[in-house]
């Protein structure tokens, strides 16, 4: 029993690993989730304004995933997977033209790099937060702070 569960993991890890896509992206769902060849994928590394969120007046959410937008509808993107979120939401490393889109992102300004996952965005961020680009020029709130923010305010 045990056993065949770790088979099984194995499997699915390794699953994750050979997982390589190369697709036109269709939608940007925020400013860190693309829809491409019909498969939600999240940019690995990155956590970006919720689509809702704001920064005083400024629509940070609404202004990240018009970044990723531009970056990526109608053009080829290539994903090389690195694994599911909680949600089972497909985490990928992404590129279109050879740039690397989570950070692009946060290079701009348009999203954090999320260390809870991966310390490969921290300095373009620490460039992005010295030029106050994006989220840093606004003091914007982190969204993994802002998503508990919300669900406690809910409780």
């Amino acid at each position: 029993m045990v056993g065949s569960a770790l088979i099984k993991a194995l499997c699915i890890g390794v699953s994750f690993l050979a997982f390589a896509s190369a697709a036109i992206a269709q939608t940007a769902v925020d400013g860190d989730t693309l829809k491409l060849g019909g498969q939600t994928i999240g940019i690995y590394g990155i956590d970006a304004p919720e689509l809702k969120q704001t920064c005083g007046n400024w629509p940070a959410g609404e202004l990240a995933q018009e970044a990723l937008a531009s970056m990526v509808i109608g053009r080829q993107v290539t994903c090389q997977g690195k694994g599911l979120d909680r949600y089972g939401r497909t985490l990928a490393v992404c590129k279109v033209d050879g740039f690397d889109i989570g950070a692009e992102m946060v290079s701009s300004g348009m999203a954090w790099a999320f260390t809870r996952d991966s310390v490969d965005y921290v300095g373009q961020q620490a460039e992005a937060k010295s030029a106050n680009r994006g989220v840093h020029q606004y003091d914007c709130e982190p969204a993994w702070d802002y998503r508990a923010r919300v669900r406690e305010e809910k409780r």
